[in-house]
Parts: structure tokens; sequence; C-alpha cells
């Protein structure tokens, strides 16, 4: 399986405060519908509760939990990166993984390519994406820098592909 993370981050790489969005800015929800349409999602279990309609429909919904228990009806529930791998074991399949910090950090090593919508102010958060670094990972597209027409957001999107061995399969 080839990941790909979707993320939109402020400028000091926050992501989320206390299970919720710091912002909401309708195009870049419309472009994580489409570019997410049809392909596997893969989130946490604080990332899917959070979620106003569940599953997220026309896709396969992942849910990256260490709770063994944990079961959810929508979602198919994996314990494990081994687990995760099962899943797709032989595929080149596109895998989106839509958050949250912990997945980030812990599939970050795998991921082939970063699809982020930075946006351009700075908050106060609890959540964080890691560090984006220069020797892992080239930006290969920029959007030039948009603004959202009810909050006046400015935000960018920028692609991200893994330097050197960018066809990582995990």
């Amino acid at each position: 399986m080839n990941l790909t993370f979707i993320v939109a981050q402020a400028d000091n790489r926050a992501i989320g405060k206390d299970n919720n969005l710091l912002w909401h800015l309708g195009g870049d929800m419309r472009r994580f519908k489409e570019l997410t349409m049809g392909h596997p999602v893969v989130m946490g279990r604080r990332t899917w509760e959070s979620l106003p309609k569940r599953p997220l429909p026309g896709r396969r919904n992942i849910v990256l939990t260490r709770n063994a228990d944990y079961q959810e009806i929508g979602a198919e529930v994996v314990h494990s990166v081994e687990e995760l791998r099962s899943l797709f074991e032989g595929s080149d399949e596109e895998v989106m993984v839509m958050g949250g910090a912990a997945i980030y950090r812990q599939l970050l090593p795998w991921a082939s390519k970063l699809l982020v919508t930075w946006v351009h102010r700075e908050y106060e958060a609890d959540v964080y994406f890691p560090e984006i670094k220069a020797e892992d990972f080239a930006i290969v597209d920029e959007s030039p820098r948009l603004a959202d027409e009810k909050s006046g957001l400015e935000y960018t999107y920028i692609e991200y592909k893994r330097v050197g061995n960018s066809d990582i399969l995990i």
C-alpha cells in the first residue's frame, strides 16, 4: 500500500484542540472529499469519534487503535501497523491517512506523499502535525495563496513527495 497523508495545519503545525478542528474552510473540506473519495481512509479512534457523520461515505473507513476491545459499526478496526498492513498485503493501493496526531506520528516513516493545507495563521492547540523535514520530503506542487470567502483565512495547498525511495510500500 502507498500511504498518502492528508492534513490541514496552521503555520505552527497546529491541527486541533479539544478533539475539534481549529477552523472551517469550505473549499478545503470539498478538496478533502474529492481527494479521498474511493480510497480507504485510516484514522485514529478520536478522529473517528469526532466525525459529525460516520462512516465517511464512498470510502473504506479504517480505525487504528490500541484498544483491543474497540469495535465500531461502519469501520474496520485494526490494532497495529502490522494489522493495517495485512489488510493491503500485495496491493499498491493509495491509502489516505487523515489523522490524528498520534496516527500521523506512527505512520510517517512509511508515508510516500503528504497533501498539506497550510493555514497561514498560528493557533493554540493540543495536537500538532509532526515536523516535515526537507531531508525526507520535497515539495512537488504548490497552489497560489488562497483566501476563504467566509472567514478570510489564507491558506496554500502543498504536495510533498518522499525524497529518495518514493515507492515505499509498508
